[in-house]
């Protein structure tokens, strides 16, 4: 039986930087592509894309969401590396601290650090968007409602960079963060359970542990999926945003006009630029994807970031436009599997760019450098100048 297969690279440095032309290739070929490269199949469309996320009893996360077999040794047993009932009882421990209810609780203290965080920006004249703006400001609120030690916390960019690119093929970025992304569990497992604060994310891993909710091997990924995945979504998307309304300042016009396209220019800006590209699931049978059959026991890499650029979907998919409001993007994921912590990703970027279109009425930026990873789409550096209001 014939299938639509590719022979391209999607993890050179080139491809890495400006992926929607392979992304577009991907679609173009049919709803699911054998790579020969790398032998597995991927599914670039978005109506597909969607069905398979919906389906984890036919593309399962039990072996693993890399392509890497040694990353997916280390990280089993993370939430995302789980299929129900195991992802439901993992999940559940954080359920109520993420819950709509305990945002809007905590908004106002992340507001008022969002504040006073594009106050510190902005004081310094030039400022580099990624590393001084967009960074730090989730690296404190999420270490702090973990409960992260101080000393630790010094790493946590390193391991999240290693953890998305352990994940990769056989090539050399992949094998030179797998020590780090080893370094990262080993050091969760020495934290003193009884150090962490009462209250934080990291005490109610492990007083779940106690009280046999879950088993005591959960927490260490249970902390990491926390500690790391936590941060890039947030960071990637602030950076993406600025480079975004410097480049479409009417857009950043339109918001700062009407503050109630926030929530819908956030959503734009994470389906424009998709700062998670892909994940993977295995096949537990033949999976029938639009006439194309993917054979059970086959990994399949599910493009997030291609199926948000979708023609079928999306009117002009390359265009950015804070009134389009794509509520049913992608880059979060979807289903049993839709990213835990989205909505804190969401109330931090959001309080940061409410904090900036009060302050700043221009972006001016400089050459973006872009951030050269397996799994995740944003900037290294950004040099930025806002012109204030």
């Amino acid at each position: 039986m014939t299938h639509p297969t590719l022979d391209i690279d999607l993890f050179t440095d080139e491809a890495l930087a400006e992926p929607f032309e392979g992304y577009r290739q991907i679609r173009e070929a049919g709803p699911a592509v054998f790579l020969e490269r790398y032998g597995v199949w991927a599914i670039g469309r978005y109506e597909p894309l969607r069905a398979a996320l919906a389906d984890w009893e036919t593309f399962s996360s039990a072996q693993g969401i890399g392509l890497s077999q040694a990353s997916n040794r280390t990280t089993k047993g993370l939430i995302i590396a789980t299929d129900p009932p195991e992802h439901d009882r993992l999940r559940g421990v954080l359920a109520d601290k993420l819950s709509p209810r305990a945002l809007r609780g905590m908004g106002g203290w992340i507001r008022e650090q969002a504040e006073a965080h594009v106050e510190r920006v902005l004081a310094q004249g030039g400022f580099d968007a990624v590393t001084d703006l967009a960074a730090p400001f989730p690296v404190q609120i999420v270490l702090d409602l973990v409960g992260l030690p101080q000393e630790m916390r010094p790493k946590v960019l390193g391991w999240a960079e290693a953890a998305f690119n352990a994940g990769g093929p056989p090539v050399p970025r992949t094998f030179e963060a797998q020590p780090l992304l080893e370094e990262q569990f080993a050091m969760l497992a020495e934290i003193d359970s009884d150090a962490l604060a009462e209250g934080s994310f990291g005490r109610a891993i492990y007083d779940a542990a106690a009280e046999g909710k879950i088993d005591r091997d959960s927490c260490v990924p249970l902390m990491s999926a926390y500690v790391t995945a936590g941060l890039d979504t947030t960071i990637n998307a602030v950076s993406a945003a600025i480079q975004l309304f410097a480049e479409h300042p009417e857009q950043w016009d339109a918001i700062r006009a009407d503050q109630s396209l926030m929530g819908g220019a956030f959503n734009e800006i994470v389906r424009h630029q998709s700062p998670v590209s892909w994940f993977s699931r295995v096949t537990t049978r033949d999976a029938d994807v639009d006439g194309v059959v993917i054979p059970a026991g086959s990994r399949v890499m599910m493009m997030y970031a291609s199926g948000n650029r979708d023609e079928r979907k999306w009117d002009e998919p390359e265009r950015f436009d804070v009134h389009r409001n794509p509520v049913d993007h992608l880059a979060f994921g979807y289903a049993v599997h839709g990213c835990a912590g989205q909505g804190l990703a969401r109330l931090e970027a959001i309080s940061l760019l409410q904090a900036l279109s009060i302050r700043v009425a221009r972006f001016e930026i400089g050459t973006p450098v872009p951030r050269l990873n397996n799994r995740i789409r944003g900037l290294a550096s950004l040099p930025t100048v806002a012109v204030r209001a």
